[in-house]
């Protein structure tokens, strides 16, 4: 019979929702003594992993998820296979170890058979099917590990309901604790699909199965766990669905093992909680799926798409031990990605900038000469995996974009982007990186220095195409002159009003601007005329737009990004074409809601 908590149809109105949930892997029997690690990697008593660098690999998911010719002829998802897995992790060693990859992660579904009917053993564990893996978990971890890779595994949070047995089922290691005795007495369910009951960390026994599952995974040698349908997130909200308890547990459980664990949070998960995802774990999932649950793998508009707007928020969560995740980069296979070469290319340049883990669902086996070349590209890999810090956005989140990060050799790393749907001029202009004059340019993609560029560079691109450069300075540092949005001088319309803001330059910024509400921000004094690079400071917990104008003239709308909250300033640049002489700019909110204005900084020079 199939089984009630069957992976979920995606939600074609959320950008595809996303799929299921559910994975697991425990074996049949209880180890009779806590093995070391069979690869010869024993471990300190520490834990999960130091997360130094995003991680690399492949995941199985895209490829269980898609509906492309040939990839599952035995039913939705019937493409996770043992044999397939090996034969990924043979492509794996041999096309891009050399690079960096690393990881094999089994995605969803290796404890459940083909009509997605799952098995647990006598402790309430995940079992793995034995069509799917008939040599069991270890042993494709044991040939990953033979090839030099790591290998990872998946489970959905909670108890599956599957795996409550009428509450009987005993928790191994634990006497007297049951599966009763780890969940609510009411059997609130909990995860991003309902499919499990919701753990009751106040009961010992709680912890004691979570120690289970996490001593059997290492046991069987596994170096990476996704934990999947994670909230507050995975579109969930409310007690039932607060995982953090859940999380710490099991940083808590890997820790004992002393094996060390990638743990992998997912998916869409609230930057609400960002702390908590920080404190107990490696990395954490931003967004929904990127996969289409199409005939292809991704498409550009379902949701690779979204992460240009999504992705800004979390930007200064990242960093050594935790990493923003993308999701799945599938940009190798060409026709099965479902994406243009300048999709791909745009895809893979902002994963890199945003120091996103590197993990592909494409078929290796299959990677052609120009996905290969995306995948392996050396001086981009450097940006992901290097010492540069994730960049974020210099100008607003309009078509035309450029994201940028200062790196601690004074360099930059500048990404251009244009996310319209038919070709466009973008243009980088030094002022947006605190500098002017001169700059010398490196072409990160095409390996290419393109000389030295005065002010500014300007690219045509294609629909959704993209550029990398490594920026050097050899100009002057600019100079700013600041107006406080709340400045007694300047002039507030409609709701617009002053508020208190602990996180504000000078402890004060203006919002309610809404409905009509405007800020016009008075006395912008300039020497010359021309067109100025102004940095808007800012809150915005969702991204919202303003007209921006400047002496009364024709209005620009930009979108601003969220900066994740209504207590977190980030800045953009936006162009304005100043008088010289004395000048006014108005943010109009016209017939929508603007972010809350901190501060204009002008540069004293165009």
């Amino acid at each position: 019979m199939r089984s009630s908590s069957s992976p979920l149809m995606p939600v074609r109105g959320l950008r595809s929702l996303v799929v299921l949930a559910l994975a697991a892997a425990f074996a049949t029997a209880a180890p009779a003594a806590r093995a070391q690690p069979d690869d010869g990697s024993a471990t300190s008593a520490a834990s999960v992993t130091a997360a130094a660098k995003p991680y690399m690999g492949w995941s199985s998911w895209s490829m269980q998820s898609s509906k492309y010719p040939g990839l599952n002829p035995n039913g939705d998802y019937s493409y996770l296979t043992e044999a397939n897995v090996l034969k990924q992790t043979d492509a794996m060693a041999a096309k891009l170890k050399k690079y960096g990859y690393e990881y094999i992660n089994i995605d969803a579904g290796w404890w459940r058979d083909h009509a997605w009917t799952p098995e647990f053993d006598e402790y309430g564990r995940q079992k793995a099917d034995p069509v799917r893996f008939p040599s069991g978990m270890k042993s494709v971890a044991d040939h990953i590990h033979a090839k030099g890779l790591k290998a990872g595994i998946y489970l959905p949070v909670g108890l599956e309901k599957e795996g409550y047995g009428g509450g009987k089922v005993p928790i191994w290691n634990a006497e007297g604790c049951t599966t009763a005795d780890i969940v609510y007495d009411d059997l609130r369910t909990t995860n991003g699909w309902d499919s499990a009951y919701k753990i009751d960390f106040s009961n010992p026994c709680a912890q004691k199965y979570i120690d289970s599952q996490a001593r059997l995974f290492a046991d069987w040698g596994y170096d990476f766990l996704k934990l999947d349908g994670v909230g507050p997130g995975s579109f969930k909200s409310g007690d039932n669905y607060d995982n953090v308890a859940d999380v710490a547990a099991w940083q808590k459980a890997i820790s004992a093992t002393g094996r060390p664990i990638h743990l992998e949070l997912s998916w869409s998960l609230d930057i609400g909680h960002a702390e908590d995802w920080k404190k107990h774990s490696n990395g954490w999932r931003v967004d929904t799926d990127v996969e289409c649950y199409c005939n292809t793998l991704v498409s550009w508009e379902n949701s690779v798409d979204d992460r240009w707007d999504d992705t800004p928020a979390w930007t200064r969560h990242a960093g050594p031990g935790g990493w923003n995740d993308l999701d799945s980069l599938d940009v190798g296979n060409g026709e099965m990605d479902g994406l243009t070469k300048a999709e791909r290319q745009s895809y893979a340049t902002l994963w890199a900038i945003a120091k996103s883990p590197l993990y592909t669902g494409d078929d290796l086996t299959k990677l052609d000469s120009y996905g290969l070349s995306l995948l392996t590209n050396r001086e981009v890999l450097a940006v992901d995996q290097g010492d540069t810090p994730p960049a974020q956005p210099v100008t607003p989140s309009d078509p035309q974009q450029v994201w940028a990060a200062k790196n601690h050799d004074g360099t930059y790393t500048v990404a251009l982007f244009n996310l319209a749907d038919k070709p466009a001029s973008v243009t980088a202009d030094w002022s947006t990186l605190g500098f002017t004059g001169k700059a010398t340019v490196r072409d990160l993609w095409n390996h290419e220095n393109l000389g030295s560029h005065k002010n500014k560079i300007t690219e045509a691109l294609p629909a959704h195409g993209s550029r990398l450069f490594t920026v050097t300075p050899r100009g002057d540092a600019l100079t700013w002159t600041g107006i406080e949005a709340e400045a007694s001088a300047n002039t507030l319309d409609g709701n617009a009003s002053v508020a208190d803001c602990t996180a504000c330059s000078d402890g004060h910024k203006v919002g309610n601007l809404y409905t009509g509400g405007k800020l016009t921000i008075n006395n912008v004094v300039v020497d010359k005329a021309g067109t100025y690079q102004i940095k808007v400071a800012y809150i915005s917990g969702d991204a919202r737009s303003a007209d921006i104008s400047a002496n009364g003239g024709g209005a620009t709308r930009h979108k601003f990004p969220s900066t994740g909250d209504w207590s977190t300033v980030n800045s953009v640049h936006v162009p304005v074409t100043l008088k010289a002489g004395s000048n006014t700019i108005t943010f109009d909110s016209g017939s929508d809601y603007a972010p809350d204005i901190d501060r204009i900084d002008v540069p004293k020079s165009s």
